[in-house]
C-alpha cells in the first residue's frame, strides 16, 4: 500500500492554498501548452493557403479547381496530410525519452528543452524551401512538444494544492485553447500575402519563446527535486508556493515517504507499470489520452478550415468559422477551470460526452441530407452554418471534458514510483493516437464521407460508458494518497488490494 498518513479519503490538503507564487508559476508552466494549441491551429490554415500549396502541394490545387471534384475529397493527400502528422512520430518518439529524462534533470528543465527545439523547428518552417526541410521542421516540433506534454500535466499537479489540482492543471489546456485561437487569426491576418504562409510557420517560434523564457524563472516542482535528493530546494519550492506562513513539513514529509519508497525499487525497469497492482493506472494511462483522440477533436481542428471550405464557407468564411470554434472551446475551458474541483471529473465527462455524442450523429445526418449521400450536392449557406453551429457545440462539450481531464488524470492518478513512466505512457499513447487519425482523416473522410462523424460519435459513445463504469473520482486526493480511490472501486480493487 502507498505511503501516506494524511486523510486516505482526501480530507487533508496539507494547509494548502492558493498563493500569488503558485497561481503565477502555474500560469507560466501551463503557458507550454501554448506551442501544442499553436501548431495544432497554424497547420489546418496554411494548408489552406494556395502560395503554401502551390510551392509544396501543386497536386492538390489541381484537384481543387476540378469541378466534379467531391467535395469531401479535394485534400485527399498522403503528402499533405505527412505535413500534419509528422510531428506526432517525433512526439511520440520524444515522449518515451522524456520519462527517464524528466526523472533525471527535472520537470521545468524539460519544458526548457522542449521550448528550445520546438523554435528550432519553427526557424526550419518559417524558411522551408522544400519538402525535406517542411518535414524537419515539423519533426523538430514534435520533439519539443513531446517533451513539453510530457512534464508539464505531471508539474502542474505536482505544484498546485490538491484541493485546487484540477482547476490549475485545465490551465494546460486553456493556453493550448489559446494557441489555436491566436494561430487561427494569424492565419486569417497572413492569408493574402505571397509569403503568409513563412509567416505563420515563423511565428510558431513567438510562444516558444515566451514559455522558455518563463520557464527559466520558475523553480522545479517539489516532487522532482526530492527525487533527485535535493530536500532543501524542495523544502524552499514548497514554502514558495504554499506561502512563507505555512508549515510544509508534513507535505514535504508525505513526498520524501513516497520518494524513499520509490528509490527502494530503483532496480525496478520500465515495467514495473505491468505489474498486477499497477493495472487500473496502466489502463488508464492507455485509454484516456487514446480515447481524448478519439473523440476527433483534434483532427477537426487540424482540418477544419479545410472542412469548413468544403461545406461551402469561402477561403476567409472558413479560416473565421475556425476562429469561432476556437473560441467557443475556449469559453468551455473556463468552464472546466470554475466547476471541476466542485462537481469532480466523472461528471463534467458523461455530460460532456453526451453532448459531443449527439452533435456528431447530427453534423453526419445534416452533410447526408444538404449534400447528398455521395456528397456531390452543392450545401447551401444555411447548412453550412448549421454545421459550424454544431460543431460549436461538439466543441463546447469537448472543452470542459475531454480537453482539460484528458491530461489532468494521467498526470493525478500515478504513485511516485511510476509518475514519470505513466505519463509518458499517456502522452506516447496521445501521439501514436493522433498520428494514425492525422495521416487518415482526410481519405477516410474522402472514402466514408458523412460517416466519418457517425465513426467518431460510436467512440465518443464507448469511452462514456468507461468512464461511467471505470473511472474512479480524484478530486481533492492528495496525490500521495491517491491508493485509496483504487481500494475503494467496484472493479479495480481485486488488483491493488494486498
Amino acid at each position: 500500500m502507498a505511503v501516506g498518513a494524511f486523510a486516505v479519503d482526501g480530507s487533508s490538503n496539507f494547509n494548502g492554498r492558493i498563493t500569488l507564487s503558485v497561481v503565477l508559476t502555474c500560469i507560466v508552466a501551463a503557458s507550454s501548452g501554448l506551442i501544442f494549441g499553436f501548431d495544432i491551429g497554424i497547420s489546418g490554415g496554411v494548408t489552406t493557403m494556395a502560395p503554401f500549396l502551390q510551392k509544396f502541394f501543386p497536386s492538390v490545387l489541381r484537384k481543387m479547381a476540378e469541378a466534379k471534384t467531391n467535395m469531401y475529397c479535394m485534400y485527399d493527400s498522403q503528402v499533405l496530410t505527412l505535413f500534419t502528422s509528422s510531428l506526432y512520430v517525433a512526439g511520440l518518439a520524444s515522449s518515451l525519452v522524456a520519462s527517464r529524462l524528466t526523472a533525471a534533470i527535472g520537470r521545468r528543465n524539460i519544458m526548457v528543452l522542449g521550448g528550445i527545439t520546438f523554435l528550432a523547428g519553427a526557424g526550419i518552417n518559417g524558411g522551408a524551401e522544400n519538402i525535406v526541410m517542411l518535414i524537419l521542421g515539423r519533426i523538430l516540433l514534435g520533439f519539443g512538444v513531446g517533451f513539453t506534454n510530457q512534464a508539464t500535466p505531471i508539474y502542474l499537479s505536482e505544484v498546485a494544492p490538491s484541493k485546487w489540482r484540477g482547476a490549475f492543471n485545465t490551465g494546460f489546456q486553456f493556453f493550448i485553447g489559446i494557441g489555436v485561437v491566436v494561430s487561427n487569426c494569424i492565419n486569417f491576418g497572413t492569408a493574402k500575402l505571397s509569403w503568409g504562409w513563412r509567416l505563420s510557420l515563423g511565428l510558431a517560434g513567438v510562444p516558444a519563446a515566451v514559455m522558455t523564457i518563463g520557464a527559466l524563472f520558475i523553480t522545479d516542482s517539489p516532487s522532482s527535486l526530492v527525487e533527485r535528493g535535493k530536500v532543501e530546494k524542495a523544502r524552499s519550492s514548497l514554502q514558495k508556493v504554499r506561502g512563507k506562513d505555512v508549515d510544509v513539513e508534513a507535505e514535504l514529509d508525505d513526498i520524501m515517504k513516497s520518494s524513499e519508497i520509490a528509490k527502494a525499487s530503483a532496480d525496478e525497469s520500465f515495467l514495473t507499470i505491468f505489474e498486477r497492482k499497477y493495472r487500473p493506472h496502466l489502463i488508464m494511462a492507455i485509454a484516456i489520452p487514446s480515447f481524448q483522440q478519439l473523440t476527433g477533436i483534434n483532427i477537426i481542428a487540424f482540418y477544419a478550415p479545410q472542412l469548413f471550405q468544403s461545406v461551402g464557407f469561402g477561403s476567409d468564411s472558413a479560416l473565421i468559422a475556425s476562429i469561432i470554434l476556437g473560441l467557443v472551446n475556449l469559453g468551455s475551458i473556463l468552464v472546466s477551470t470554475g466547476v471541476v474541483d466542485r462537481y469532480g471529473r466523472r461528471s463534467l465527462f458523461l455530460v460532456g460526452g453526451v453532448l459531443m455524442f449527439v452533435c456528431q450523429i447530427a453534423v453526419s445526418f445534416v452533410l447526408a441530407y444538404a449534400s447528398g449521400v455521395a456528397g456531390n450536392k452543392e450545401m447551401s449557406r444555411g447548412y453550412a452554418i448549421l454545421v459550424l453551429a454544431l460543431m460549436c457545440v461538439y466543441a463546447a462539450g469537448f472543452g470542459w471534458s475531454w480537453g482539460p481531464l484528458a491530461w489532468l488524470i494521467p498526470s493525478e492518478i500515478f504513485p511516485i514510483k511510476i509518475r514519470a513512466t505513466g505519463q509518458s505512457i499517456a502522452v506516447a499513447m496521445n501521439f501514436a493516437i493522433t498520428f494514425v487519425l492525422s495521416q487518415t482523416f482526410l481519405t477516410m473522410l474522402c472514402h466514408f464521407k458523412f460517416g466519418t462523424f457517425l465513426f467518431y460519435a460510436g467512440w465518443i459513445g464507448i469511452m462514456t460508458l468507461f468512464i461511467a463504469f471505470f473511472l474512479p473520482e480524484t478530486k481533492g486526493i492528495p496525490l500521495d494518497s491517491m491508493y485509496a480511490v483504487w481500494e475503494r472501486h467496484w472493479f479495480w480493487r481485486r488488483f491493488v488490494k494486498d
